[in-house]
């Protein structure tokens, strides 16, 4: 009886709580919160832009909804992002990159319009930016035939590698994911790409393996016999990287809007 008591009271004060929450704010003592900055809409032509830049050069790593992608950490918790109003803070990272983020050449204007974009997101619950359309296959297929020539066609084959490719991915939004970037989480990759690295040391050696860690100071890397070798990078030994996802990581800061959607329609009209 007592334990029965104990929750009412719990329960009472829980509700006592929040009708004098809501009655502080009714007269005026400020709106009820979450504890996550309340922003006034952004400027729309801002947040058009913002999405095209975030597309292209954001969404790989963190996310199509800024919560989170290949690698990418959740931006709208982010410390940084919370605190930010126009770009100010987010374009630091920007351009001088953020551990094993690079950096973008951006100009204040983009910087700003990319901050316009992510701060449209609310930072909790469920919202319209988790709502998916029915379909994203929403563009030009023969436009994205020609762009697939001018661009992939020195590598990919629609005859070849990528017969019967988007058959074999039923969903368009994965689909699209992997040809951007193939490998990347989420994707079904035909074969798991593998960067390779070949140190040639002052002695003139060649010591050729798989990458294991680089950073600016040192490589590691992993023979065919299992053997693992560190190799420091200021030590007057060259280092040549082969990763096999660099053309498509080169086209990701090329690429507009509708070029990702024509190429995904093409592809998707190969079924």
């Amino acid at each position: 009886m007592r334990a029965w008591k104990a929750v009412i009271v719990v329960v009472c004060g829980l509700a006592t709580l929040i009708a004098a929450a809501h009655l502080y704010a009714q007269r005026g003592g400020g709106p009820i919160t979450t504890g996550y900055p309340q922003r006034p809409p952004g400027d729309p032509a801002a947040i058009q832009r913002g999405q095209q830049l975030y597309s292209t050069n954001c969404a790989f790593c963190h996310g199509n909804d800024a919560r989170g992608g290949d690698g990418g950490p959740n931006l709208l918790r982010s410390e940084i992002v919370l605190n930010d109003n126009k770009g100010e803070l987010i374009g630091d990272i920007l351009r001088n990159g953020l551990g094993a983020m690079q950096k973008f050449d951006m100009s204040a204007e983009q910087v700003s319009d990319i901050a316009a974009f992510i701060h449209t997101f609310r930072v909790a619950g469920y919202d319209a930016s988790r709502l998916r359309p029915e379909t994203i296959v929403v563009g030009d297929a023969k436009a994205g035939e020609t762009y697939f020539k001018a661009k992939c066609a020195s590598c990919h084959d629609v005859n070849g590698d990528l017969k019967g490719f988007a058959a074999r991915v039923a969903d368009a939004r994965i689909m699209q994911q992997t040809w951007l970037m193939p490998a990347a989480r989420g994707t079904r990759p035909s074969r798991q790409p593998i960067t390779t690295v070949v140190a040639t040391l002052p002695s003139g050696e060649h010591i050729e393996g798989q990458l294991v860690r680089i950073d600016d100071f040192i490589v590691t890397l992993v023979t065919a016999d299992a053997t693992q070798h560190s190799v420091r990078r200021d030590a007057g030994s060259k280092i040549e990287v082969r990763d096999p996802m660099q053309p498509h990581k080169d086209l990701l800061r090329i690429y507009a809007d509708k070029d990702i959607h024509n190429v995904t329609a093409y592809l998707e009209s190969l079924k």
